[in-house]
C-alpha cells in the first residue's frame, strides 16, 4: 500500500478494477497516475454518482499512489462529486456565449421551479443542480445544459420544463 497510515483498504468493485486495468497500460511505466480520472469516473458510476473517501483511497491503493494525488483530481474536476447528490445531475453552462444568450435566466428559472439553488439537490433526491459550469463546449447551441451527460441546446424556459418533467 502507498499510505501505511490508512486504517483498512477499501475493495474496488470488479468493474472499476477492469477499467483501471484497461487504462494503466496506455501510459508509460511508472505513469499510472494518468489513469486516476478513468478510475474515479468508474468508481463514481458504481457508487450512485459520488465518490467516498474509502473509494478514493482504494483507487490510490490500486494505482500504488498516495491518496492525496487522487483527492486532488477528485476535488479539482467538476465531473466528480464527493458527496451524495440527486439521481439526475443538471449542469447549466454560464460561460460567455451562454451568458449572452440567457443562461442566467435559465439558471434562475430552474432554481425557482425546483426550489433549490445551484449546488443543491431537490428534497426528494431526484435532481441535483450542479454549481454553474464554466463551459460545456457547445457555444453554438447557447444557452445549453447537460442532464446526466446528455446535451440540450438553444434552451427556453419551456424546453427546460419539458426536460425536467421527463426525469424520473
Amino acid at each position: 500500500m502507498s499510505d501505511p497510515a490508512r486504517r483498512e483498504p477499501a475493495v474496488l468493485p470488479e468493474h472499476v478494477r477492469e477499467e483501471l486495468d484497461r487504462w494503466i497500460p496506455r501510459f508509460p511505466e511508472g505513469r499510472q497516475r494518468s489513469a486516476i480520472i478513468a478510475g474515479l469516473r468508474a468508481a463514481q458510476h458504481e457508487n450512485d454518482g459520488y465518490l467516498t473517501q474509502p473509494l478514493m483511497d482504494a483507487v490510490a491503493d490500486y494505482l500504488d499512489l498516495p491518496s492525496i494525488q487522487v483527492y486532488e483530481v477528485a476535488t479539482f474536476y467538476s465531473m466528480f462529486e464527493t458527496r451524495q447528490i440527486g439521481r439526475h445531475s443538471v449542469s447549466v453552462c454560464t460561460n460567455v456565449s451562454c451568458m449572452l444568450r440567457g443562461a442566467e435566466d435559465i439558471v434562475a428559472h430552474i432554481e425557482q421551479r425546483l426550489g433549490i439553488k445551484t449546488g443543491q439537490s431537490t428534497a426528494d433526491g431526484r435532481i441535483f443542480l450542479k454549481q454553474e459550469e464554466e463551459c460545456l463546449a457547445a457555444c453554438c447551441g447557447a444557452p445549453m445544459m447537460m442532464v446526466d451527460h446528455k446535451y440540450f441546446e438553444n434552451l427556453t424556459p419551456q424546453d427546460v420544463d419539458e426536460i425536467l418533467d421527463g426525469l424520473e
